[in-house]
């Protein structure tokens, strides 16, 4: 297969920031596009998000039976797509677990070194697919070993799976491996000696000497930020904690002790502590501070108010702590109320502005003074969304393609610029074929999904920052014409009397190449099947 180069990326700008978020006064050129329509290819070539391609090969399949009863996704290749395409599953995919403890350290003579362990087990397997980029996996369930055994149904994936004991003095353990589907992955953990846990006593205090609120809790982390302790809570007044860590955390080059709150709505700074474990442990919280009420409003370049924004306030506080503030919402004349803590003498807070998808305003990000008082911040000026601009053409790259649905989903940042939050950003084309998006500055997948009769395609956009009011050109590109897949969806055992297809199955087509160097997935087709397991997917033809 031959493929053109993928060179998706518009060149950008570094930018220079302010409180109104000042943006460059030259227009940006033409998003670069490797091919805009199939006429751009060779012969049984179709143009793809990553250029030229055959669009038989590089499929993979991911099918979910049914979740509620434990049957998770499966993820294959299919190979070359023929018309008639049955999917036939594989068996129950999961995660075999064997727990066991040391008994003592070191084992007394004539009595076993390891006990199968039997208590209760909150298990959370974390990973993504192992064929297709970006597709996440996450499983966690509470269980009961019996005589040491478990197991975990997961989707088809590569994970880590860590294992969170209802003893908050045994440590969290953690594990890695791939699940393929239809295959059980067998993992042991073996957990330490009661007499090997290395113990880490020691206090919370206020800076003050005033009692420790409650809500708080501590964890020890390593140097990447691994737990080596369960997330215990502090108690209130006196802040005495007792923490667990797993016996090779004595010999570990740094351990570190986080202070956070329980809950996320607390007003109450993180803070990571460096230790000594040889030494006693003092954990002195910083003065940041008695929360206060912060009120402002947000408004457009115009004058206007940004009614439905999103607002909070993060960063660094007095006494060495991070804080983000709960969300607030703008009201219709883009009024906001919140709950902060102030900001350090030293330096403001991030005052962070979402307002909402489609709106002219767009993600701003600025500093807040907050004293020790109630304070009423200036008015928020929001930059504007860039206005992009493009046409969608039939696959006879001339007739215009109307009332198309197209998403945009941010997937990397550009320079200077943070990444967007996902608003799942969508409009139609109109009767030209043309459509307009309003959209930070970022590098956006573009999913044109047409009706049952054309294939959904995708592009990549690189929307860059611009000034107030110049108009970003995405060059024009066509649909593709399809054919239609046909098929069912098997399932690996079949019983007496019952058909053999998956009834109400989710069926996703995936196409994996490499973009700019990162291995990518781009949706091609889903489905779901009937109740006797039959799909129709439409897939891109030359």
């Amino acid at each position: 297969m031959t493929r053109a180069p993928a060179r998706l990326l518009a060149a950008l700008v570094l930018l220079s920031g302010n409180t109104r978020c000042a943006l460059l006064d030259e227009p940006p050129a033409d998003s670069l596009l490797v091919c805009t329509s199939d006429a751009d290819c060779s012969a049984n070539e179709t143009c793809f998000v990553d250029g030229c391609g055959d669009p038989g090969q590089d499929i993979v399949v991911e099918v979910t039976p049914n979740p509620a009863l434990g049957l998770y996704a499966q993820d294959f290749p299919v190979g070359r797509l023929r018309a008639e395409q049955n999917l036939q599953l594989f068996g129950e995919a999961s995660v075999r677990g064997l727990v066991t403890r040391a008994t003592v350290t070191p084992p007394a003579p004539s009595s076993s070194a390891t006990r199968p362990y039997s208590d209760p087990l909150f298990v959370r397997a974390v990973g993504t697919s192992a064929l297709i980029p970006g597709v996440a996996r996450y499983h966690q369930a509470l269980l009961v070993p019996d005589n040491g055994q478990w197991t975990l149904p997961v989707a088809s994936g590569q994970y880590a799976v860590t294992l969170l004991a209802e003893d908050p003095d045994v440590p969290p353990v953690t594990n890695t491996g791939t699940v393929s589907p239809g295959e059980t992955l067998a993992m042991q953990w073996l957990l330490p000696a009661a007499n090997a846990v290395v113990r880490v006593q020691g206090q919370v205090a206020l800076h003050d000497g005033a009692p420790v609120p409650a809500g708080l809790a501590v964890e020890a982390l390593d140097a990447q930020l691994r737990p080596l302790s369960q997330r215990i809570p502090v108690t209130a007044s006196t802040g005495a904690f007792s923490l667990a860590l797993a016996p090779e955390a004595a010999s570990a080059s740094t351990v570190l002790l986080r202070v956070t709150a329980l809950h996320d709505d607390a007003l109450i700074p993180q803070q990571t502590f460096p230790v000594d474990l040889t030494a006693p442990v003092e954990l002195e919280l910083g003065d940041f501070g008695a929360p206060v009420r912060v009120t402002g409003r947000v408004v457009a370049l115009d004058g206007r108010p940004v009614a439905s924004a999103t607002v909070s306030l993060q960063g660094r506080v007095s006494g060495g702590g991070t804080f983000a503030s709960p969300l607030a919402t703008t009201d219709p004349e883009g009024r906001f109320e919140l709950r902060s803590l102030p900001s350090p003498a030293e330096a403001p807070l991030e005052l962070v502005v979402v307002p909402p998808p489609g709106a002219a305003s767009g993600l701003t990000i600025t500093n807040a003074v907050v004293p020790r008082t109630d304070t009423v911040l200036p008015d928020v000026v929001c930059a504007e969304r860039r206005l992009v601009r493009g046409l969608l053409r039939l696959p006879d790259d001339t007739t215009p393609a109307a009332g198309v649905r197209l998403v945009v989903e941010p997937v990397d940042t550009v320079s200077g610029r943070r990444l967007p939050p996902d608003l799942a950003t969508e409009t139609i084309t109109d009767g030209n074929g043309e459509y307009t998006l309003r959209l930070d500055p970022a590098l956006y997948r573009l999913d044109a999904v047409p009706g049952e009769n054309l294939p959904r395609i995708a592009r990549f956009v690189s929307v860059v920052p611009g000034g107030d009011g110049v108009e970003q050109a995405v060059s024009t590109f066509s649909l593709q014409r399809g054919r239609t897949l046909r098929g069912r969806a098997l399932s690996f055992a079949r019983e007496p009397g019952v058909p053999p297809g998956l009834a109400f199955a989710s069926i996703r087509f995936y196409r994996v190449v490499n973009v700019e160097g990162r291995p990518t997935s781009v949706l091609l087709a889903q489905s779901v099947t009937d109740t006797l397991g039959r799909y129709t997917a439409l897939l891109p033809i030359r």
